[in-house]
């Protein structure tokens, strides 16, 4: 979609649900809860498999998903129909953070570096509020030149691939109940109808987690020897209770751990703003403005790592959601918060969650991890990018060999202070310098609408 394109009202829809009745409005709302919901709650529990069961909270990552976006929906007037949900691009943040080991971090707990990651969480949300601003000065044609599909695909291909190892580590614990995880996801992504095609991943983990069940209380183990499940946490936790909020700390290294994945986050933001902009028949580039999404999607990412939550990122899941139900009514994106920010307050329900075996998060994650990656291809074929040209491909290549050679990163010492860039923070600093000075940029955003809705990492097809 054209940024000067007009709204055209699309036919058969509806933009006021309350049209519909109130009992059926709040069933809308619980569809996109039930969208958004298995993806959401992936992001802690692969989290805690990197910190070693210390990671991020269920509940913490349900509440801030709730307040995030309607702390979105202020900013952006009550006019877009989105879902900030978790964000699987920093899952390798996470995982770099949890392994480093040396300055501050040499003796630390996996328990301890978390608020560091969560602090360079802060930090990358609050450079969507500089993208903003440079959006509502330049114009956002004139910044997409700056990072166009040559960059922002082949970083995200190396998001995925970089995580491929744990994938592996977890479903060989138990490959026969990784390969039931893999294959339900495979089959609803595939051949699923409807609402069962948009939710292939909670399908998945809730499909994998019955068979566990059954597999124990036919009494069968992991192949080492160990219980499929362990339900000692869910006993002793209580109905209600308060989400476990933790305060972010703040350091350079873990910052610049973090701080490059928002290329590619803000990039899935502009895709799914065009995507929801199609769908609703409505310019939400223009109205309420590029710059304001930008602005409530980042400090909603802020919020929640300020407190110890995941970053937040608008929805794929819940654009299919729209395109099911043609329901495209924001109060509905309102009610599925209300909805998550109540089940935050159920560690019972958490407890269950993170029982969930190590095989299902590895069956699940080896088709996602995978899947990020063949989302940075597509980012790439989508937007037509010549990989004929020299100057296209010395960019992808320079990327690749950064983003995956250099698997210690790079540390170096400034005034007695260790720091420590990231793979991926040098190869997305190469890739912008690259583009910016090689001649014959040719990228030009708003041209190929379809390739500007698919430039993020969202995993719905």
């Amino acid at each position: 979609m054209s940024t000067k394109e007009t709204t055209v009202m699309r036919e058969g829809a509806i933009y006021d649900a309350r049209s519909l009745g109130y009992p059926k409005m709040m069933l809308l709302g619980l569809q996109h809860m039930f969208a958004m919901f298995g993806a959401t709650i992936l992001v802690p529990i692969l989290v805690n498999n990197y910190f070693e069961g210390e990671g991020l909270s269920i509940q913490v990552t349900l509440f801030f998903a709730g307040v995030g976006t309607l702390f979105f929906h202020v900013l952006a007037k009550g006019k877009v129909p989105a879902f900030l949900g978790s964000s699987f691009a920093f899952l390798g943040g996470f995982a770099t953070v949890a392994s480093l080991d040396t300055g501050i971090y040499a003796n630390m707990t996996m328990g301890e570096k978390l608020p560091y990651a969560c602090g360079g969480i802060v930090v990358a949300g609050l450079l969507y509020l500089v993208l903003a601003v440079v959006i509502r000065l330049v114009g956002v044609h004139r910044v997409m030149r700056f990072l166009p599909p040559v960059v922002t695909g082949p970083i995200i291909i190396c998001i995925g691939l970089s995580l491929a190892g744990s994938a592996i580590n977890n479903a060989q614990t138990n490959w026969f109940l990784a390969l039931i995880a893999l294959a339900v996801i495979v089959v609803f992504n595939i051949w699923g109808k409807g609402m069962l095609k948009i939710v292939p991943i909670l399908l998945g983990v809730v499909i994998s987690y019955a068979a566990a069940l059954i597999m124990q209380a036919a009494g069968m183990t992991n192949p080492g020897g160990a219980p499929i499940l362990d339900f000692t946490t869910v006993a002793s936790a209580s109905w209600i209770g308060l989400p476990d909020f933790i305060i972010c700390k703040f350091d350079l290294t873990a910052i610049l751990v973090m701080a490059p994945i928002s290329i590619a986050t803000m990039m899935e933001h502009i895709g799914d703003m065009s995507a929801i902009s199609a769908t609703v028949g409505k310019n939400f580039l223009e109205d309420p403005g590029l710059h304001r999404t930008l602005v409530g999607d980042g400090l909603a990412t802020s919020l929640s790592g300020a407190f110890g939550g995941p970053a937040n990122t608008t929805y794929g899941e819940n654009t299919g959601v729209l395109e099911l139900s043609k329901v495209f009514d924001p109060r509905v994106i309102r009610l599925a918060a209300v909805y998550a920010i109540v089940l935050s307050f159920v560690p019972k329900f958490a407890a269950v969650i993170s029982s969930l075996p190590a095989a299902i998060v590895g069956g699940v994650s080896f088709i996602l991890y995978g899947m990020i990656s063949a989302i940075g291809i597509r980012n790439i074929v989508e937007n037509k990018v010549d990989l004929t040209k020299s100057r296209n491909l010395i960019i992808a290549a320079v990327i690749l060999v950064c983003g995956l050679g250099f698997s210690s990163g790079l540390t170096f010492t400034i005034g007695g202070t260790s720091i420590t860039l990231t793979a991926l923070a040098i190869a997305s600093i190469a890739g912008i310098i690259l583009n910016a000075i090689l001649p014959g940029n040719d990228y030009n955003f708003g041209v190929n609408p379809k390739g500007d809705q698919h430039r993020g990492v969202s995993v719905r097809s």
